[in-house]
């Protein structure tokens, strides 16, 4: 078990923690939840190696307790000689080679008893970590994740998503008492996130994920805890039965805050009476009066409901335009074709009108990155973009499009805008606080630079948006912002995404790459496909169906109607069981 009790700790610039404390046990598979710079990553290296840091409270874990670890910023090895087998096996071979070294040597030395212990010491690191079946479970484990083809291949062959779930598997075959991932999931395609979905729920272990994917939370977890304004909460059981709970709670905080606010309201009216009255009344009960009405009021506002896990900011995301032009083509490509060791795209046709909202989907390594950014510098004659369009680009790769070694405030000067209070005005409507202005971007957290990319991007007032994986890193709070700026976007939209929910929800329609072309699917043809690769029958209606009750009660919410709110929160309840 792992045990953390009361743990506060700090930065220079801000507060992390305040008295947190959760526990982790054997066979729980945990995602950590919460908005992006909240500290996750943090406290995973805490627990990894506490002696690094100076905090408050108590960590207690077995001293022998192995982790597990998969980085959220783990880069491909292209240099690595060795087959994905070897890489996978390396601890593996690494422990057989030792003690078949061992056995030889005893073959001629005197000192037997010595070689004995190593020996022996050898092969119990070996059986520890299930070395008799390696090669087999090696095997199990790449069938599960649908990569068994990729057994011989060299490491540098792989694409980014498939390396990702290789460390994945070589991690859980060493038999970790931890198995700690922070975001596995960014930038995997389709396919390869099923396949991490199926490795996880095959792990018998200890697990803690940060992750932000919606679909792997609703299909992975028995519990949760949530970071939030410096204040942690743990839920045992399904993320979906969480949101749930918040919701509900939620409810019952917001009634009771309307009661606060109108007899706060009823207290402020009395107080400005009496003020009236003692300022043309040197009456001294009538002063005591007041500052007794004064200190009820007081009181009030002290109790006013508040809690980290209800009022949870959502960045204010707007996507502007300069000039909204005519539905004409904003882009058009014509028999495009690119290569590297192979050829990737050939002779692709497609164009895109001045209003389409289009996804841009396809297997890891298909070349849907590369076409954007052709896109973007617009220096081929494959590629025409109408006189009228202004392109803005945000890209996956964060330091592409921001200077990680500027302040924020340095990037937005650099982006246009005059004065500081332009910049402090216009980032806090982003979640950016006046204190962290002054901060290095490269210090940011992943999902803090994409919210700063989007906040670039709008401030160009571009009508085209080219936006390569957006919601990479984004907590689900900023990816359903997100959306909804999408929606209300008046331009042209071309996005690299493998979020079902983010497709379904504010695209027109895909463009799919397969066999080194590019046809257009219908969302009704979309939605079909991923139906019968990803879903149980009817999993998307139903969750269609939840958002739309969502909806409507934070509607029922902003209009203070809780009684509405709490009957479309049963017929909620109702849908979450058939998920």
């Amino acid at each position: 078990m792992i045990k953390v009790d009361n743990l506060s700790y700090s930065f220079p610039q801000k507060d992390l923690y305040n008295k947190i404390s959760f526990t982790l046990e054997d066979g729980q598979h945990c995602a950590f939840i919460g908005t992006s710079g909240s500290g996750k990553s943090t406290l995973i290296d805490i627990i990894m190696d506490p002696e690094r840091y100076m905090f408050d409270g108590k960590l207690e874990m077995d001293p022998n307790c192995r982790i597990g670890y998969v980085s959220q910023f783990s880069q491909l090895e292209k240099t690595k000689e060795t087959t994905v087998f070897e890489y996978i096996g390396e601890e593996f071979i690494k422990l057989q080679n030792e003690i078949t070294s061992i056995c030889t040597e005893m073959e001629t030395s005197s000192d037997i008893d010595t070689l004995l212990e190593k020996y022996q010491q050898a092969l119990d690191a070996f059986e520890a970590i299930g070395g008799d079946d390696f090669e087999s479970n090696i095997n199990k484990k790449l069938n599960l994740a649908n990569l068994i083809k990729l057994k011989d291949l060299m490491i540098s062959e792989l694409s980014g998503g498939e390396f990702k779930l290789i460390q994945v598997i070589k991690e859980m075959l060493n038999s970790p008492d931890l198995m700690i991932m922070d975001e596995p999931d960014v930038f995997l395609d389709f396919e390869n996130l099923n396949s991490l979905r199926n490795l996880i729920n095959s792990h018998k272990g200890m697990m803690l994920i940060i992750t932000h994917n919606r679909y792997l939370l609703n299909h992975c977890f028995n519990k949760i805890i949530h970071l939030e304004n410096k204040e942690l909460q743990e839920f045992d059981g399904r993320y979906i039965d969480y949101n749930f709970s918040l919701l509900q709670t939620k409810i019952e905080l917001q009634e009771l805050a309307a009661e606060d606010d109108k007899e706060i309201e009823r207290n402020e009216i009395l107080v400005k009476k009496l003020r009236h009255i003692a300022t043309n009344d040197s009456n001294t009960a009538k002063g005591r009066a007041l500052r007794r009405r004064v200190k009820i009021q007081e009181r009030l506002e002290e109790r006013r409901i508040k809690t980290p896990f209800v009022d949870i900011k959502q960045p204010n995301i707007r996507l502007s335009t300069f000039n909204k032009i005519e539905e004409t083509i904003a882009l058009k490509v014509n028999d495009y074709s690119v290569a590297f060791n192979e050829m990737l795209l050939e002779n692709v046709n497609f164009e895109i009108k001045s209003t389409d909202k289009v996804a841009l989907i396809g297997s890891n390594g298909t070349g849907k990155t590369t076409l954007l950014r052709e896109i973007f510098k617009n220096n081929r004659d494959s590629i025409e973009i109408n006189n009228e369009v202004e392109v803005a680009y945000l890209s996956q790769v964060q330091g592409e499009i921001l200077n990680e070694s500027n302040t924020i405030l340095e990037e937005f000067f650099h982006a246009g805008f005059e004065t500081s209070g332009d910049i402090k005005s216009y980032i806090s409507n982003y979640g950016f606080e006046e204190e962290v202005l002054e901060q290095k971007i490269g210090s940011l957290s992943g999902g803090e630079k994409n919210i700063l990319q989007l906040a670039k991007v709008s401030a160009s007032k571009a009508n085209m948006l080219l936006l390569d994986e957006p919601t990479s890193h984004l907590d689900t709070y900023s990816q359903i912002a997100l959306e909804k700026a999408i929606e209300n976007y008046k331009g042209a939209i071309l996005m690299i995404s493998h979020d079902y929910y983010s497709i379904v929800n504010c695209m027109d329609y895909v463009l799919i790459i397969e066999d080194k072309t590019i046809r257009k699917m219908s969302m009704r043809k979309f939605r079909k496909m991923i139906y019968a690769n990803h879903f149980d029958k009817d999993y998307l209606e139903i969750e269609e169906k939840k958002k739309s009750v969502e909806t409507k009660i934070a509607l029922a919410l902003k209009d203070t109607d809780f009684e509405l709110a709490k009957i479309l929160s049963e017929e909620l309840e109702e849908l979450i069981k058939l998920l």
